[in-house]
């Protein structure tokens, strides 16, 4: 199978105007994951610059980002964990609350996802305000991650959302 290229994902991505309400211009991946190729390439992309051994957990956010770092952990053959809105893990968790556009939301990870020290590369699908990636690496922070990098699928650079995630490798496939 070949590798498509970074165009060829960008062409996958399907704009839907007006939704989740007027005004917003939704930039929808399912076509891009309904291709094996597609998908397969994605993945590829988002660790070309990942040394092998180099990463010990995955960490992916709610929910998309679940998708891109569980195939990702496991092209890796490393361990995946979940950050998730508050309410929705079993476990003890730690929480970071944040601000949105409109109101704000909470997100969690488990006490023990990571141990102090572990070399973490975050994933998630999409860059907008960085208020969802800032409030992971806060709480990754708390566990005494080490965070090797942070890698989105699609950035919307004009939101400025890199602007909140600190001193850390920030790297999209796809940049509008």
């Amino acid at each position: 199978m070949t590798i498509a290229s970074l165009s060829e994902l960008e062409q996958s991505i399907r704009n839907v105007p007006d939704f989740p309400k007027p005004g917003i211009q939704f930039k929808d991946i399912t076509p891009m994951l309904a291709s094996g190729r597609l998908f397969d390439s994605t993945i590829h992309h988002l660790l070309s610059d990942i040394p092998t051994g180099s990463v010990d957990k995955i960490v992916g956010i709610d929910a998309r980002g679940f998708i891109f770092g569980a195939a990702a952990a496991h092209r890796l053959g490393v361990g995946f964990v979940p950050v998730r809105k508050k309410g929705k893990l079993p476990w003890q968790t730690h929480e970071q609350s944040f601000d949105l556009e409109y109101g704000s939301n909470t997100v969690a990870v488990h006490t023990d996802a990571v141990a102090p020290g572990e070399r973490i590369l975050l994933v998630d699908d999409l860059l907008a305000t960085g208020g969802t990636a800032g409030a992971a690496l806060q709480l990754l922070s708390r566990l005494g991650a080490k965070i090797v990098g942070v890698r989105f699928v699609i950035e919307l650079g004009f939101l400025g959302g890199r602007q909140h995630l600190g001193d850390v490798d920030v790297r999209s496939l796809i940049t509008y």
